[in-house]
């Protein structure tokens, strides 16, 4: 069973790693310059390939920040580990395996 402060652990621990992950990739999100001296036409290509990869990759590790946010918010009103949906209990191994769950497999199967 996963208590509240191994939840709160992980959760700050996962929202550490996803900034950080979002400042390395900061420059792939910049806009792409299109030089036509210094830059061919595939390398143009390629370069905004990456830029809309990194841009996705940016929303959803603003989702899974949102998520963590909010569970951790749970966690702060004594909320935490109940569905959000029925109201019923999330299974510890589901918080476990995802402590941003907000909820129960039956409801999250239904969504």
């Amino acid at each position: 069973m996963t208590d509240d402060a191994t939840a709160r652990a992980q959760l700050l621990a996962r929202r550490a790693e996803l900034e950080a992950l979002s400042e390395t990739a900061r420059e792939a999100r910049d806009v792409v310059q299109l030089d036509q001296q210094s830059v061919g036409r595939l390398s143009r290509m390629d370069a905004m390939q990456g830029q809309a990869m990194a841009l996705a990759n940016e929303r959803q590790r603003t989702a899974e920040l949102g998520r963590i946010a909010a569970a951790l918010h749970r966690l702060d009103t004594g909320a935490y580990g109940d569905c959000l949906e029925c109201g019923d209990a999330i299974a510890p191994r589901r918080l476990a395996v995802d402590p941003a769950a907000a909820l129960c497999i039956a409801c999250a199967g239904r969504n």
